[in-house]
């Protein structure tokens, strides 16, 4: 398999962290991508220009992470990251949908950052960082468990992108619940590999 990669993607990171929680990660070629510059060989496999992008065994080109991660999930047999149905499965999607939109809003704000004020750009700019707070404060309510599975992975992805491109905003303040969990999870081996480089 060969995956559009970029270090810095949360995206990318979630994929990852799938892949090296089935122990799938070694049979992943990744192909460093630059979406921005939509080059010809991602565009061939995902229209949209976008990371992670995966392309199979079998040729075929998936995209946006929660397929991507359902596909790692069918092979092999390691224990499923998105549970059976039931309960648990809709408490994983709801966690998964959660944390993928504040990736969603965090990575639209770190592009608009630099970019001259206006006011519709700072007052959707406000709605967005809105957002992720609520997110959070729902979370610190009810954290996910322990154990890994898609909601957990893509909250750590979440959280760890926060750390990594708004340090100045912490969002650990008034959500200790939120930070012992993260401070636990992040020790796992599929979130500790997919760390992001250092901000820069």
């Amino acid at each position: 398999m060969k995956l559009f990669y970029s270090p810095s993607s949360p995206f990318v990171r979630k994929v990852m962290a799938c892949a090296i929680a089935r122990g799938l990660d070694q049979r992943i070629e990744k192909l460093p991508t630059n979406p921005h510059q939509s080059p010809a060989d991602l565009l061939a496999a995902n229209p949209l220009s976008k990371v992670p992008g995966l392309i199979t065994d079998d040729g075929i080109g998936l995209f946006d992470s929660p397929v991507i991660c359902e596909y790692l999930d069918s092979l092999g047999s390691a224990p499923p990251m998105f549970p059976p149905a039931g309960p648990a499965r809709w408490r994983a999607l709801r966690f998964q949908a959660m944390a993928d939109g504040i990736m969603d809003a965090a990575v639209g704000r770190r592009m608009e950052q630099g970019r001259p004020q206006e006011a519709a750009r700072d007052a959707a700019m406000a709605r967005m960082a809105a957002a992720v707070a609520r997110a959070l404060d729902l979370l610190e309510a009810d954290p996910p468990g322990a154990s890994l599975d898609i909601g957990s992975i893509t909250v750590a992805c979440a959280l760890g992108y926060l750390d990594f491109r708004f340090a100045a905003e912490p969002w650990r303040a008034g959500r200790p619940m939120l930070a012992a969990w993260f401070a636990a999870i992040e020790k796992l081996p599929p979130i500790a590999r997919t760390a992001p480089p250092p901000a820069g």
